[in-house]
């Protein structure tokens, strides 16, 4: 059974139909990127993924035992986020809130995992350090760890290399690639051509309707495609 399959979703605000038509399916494993022009419709489908939008019609399934509450999410940034006074640690466990039901505290378990996924992503010496103080790389590390902390199957990214260079970007991916090779499932909403053209295995084309949905290579050899990463006007260039 598909980790997550999308049946004719359709969502609208009032009576404002934004988005609609829009049909997939993906396997553990797989590696998403959702991509579309601002206004296409990304956010309002990453809210109905995570159950914070009732589709206006159709049908989100979800299979392998896996719920909305139990997606691992990293949202865009904003200024108040990066200027959050709690330390890294206290973050990183935080990514436990939604399994801690009627319990107050953290369990050991807890925080054994907060422990080993900070020392899969490279944070272990930041952990008494105010999120803060830290870059926008140390940052999107820190929360990267909470949302894996949330999920052992499903990441939903959203912009998550927003106004960080180059540098930090690819090293960010490079991590990225390592947790989907853990079996883990990525979904990433991006304007960034890189996951599609070296990591993303499937891609999402919205424009308020699904104008795409297949793998990377047929999309990077599709017109949409080919237009929308740039590749026609790289050869015209030559």
């Amino acid at each position: 059974m598909n980790l997550i399959e999308c049946h004719n979703l359709a969502f609208a605000y009032g009576a404002n139909l934004v988005l609609e038509d829009v049909n997939f399916a993906l396997s553990s494993g797989d590696y998403l990127c959702i991509l579309g022009e601002n206004g296409s419709g990304k956010s309002t489908l990453v809210k109905g993924l995570l159950g914070l939008k009732s589709p206006y019609r159709g049908k989100i399934s979800y299979g392998a035992n896996l719920s909305a509450k139990q997606i691992g999410y990293l949202p865009q940034q904003t200024e108040v986020q990066r200027d959050f006074p709690a330390t890294v640690r206290e973050i990183v466990q935080s990514g436990c809130l939604n399994s801690l039901g009627w319990r107050p505290f953290y369990k050991r378990e807890d925080k054994r995992r907060a422990a080993e996924t900070m020392e899969l992503l490279g944070i272990s010496d930041l952990a008494k350090r105010s999120f803060r103080e830290l870059s926008g790389g140390q940052q999107q590390r820190v929360l990267l760890a909470r949302a894996l902390l949330a999920t052992k199957k499903l990441l939903l990214l959203d912009e998550p290399l927003a106004g960080l260079d180059p540098l930090v970007a690819n090293d960010f991916y490079r991590v990225l690639a390592e947790v989907n090779a853990s079996g883990i499932t990525i979904i990433m909403v991006s304007h960034d051509v890189h996951p599609v053209l070296h990591n993303a295995r499937k891609v999402l084309h919205l424009g308020s309707k699904q104008l795409f949905f297949g793998s990377a290579k047929d999309y990077a050899e599709s017109p949409l495609g080919r237009s929308f990463l740039g590749l026609d006007q790289e050869f015209s260039n030559v």
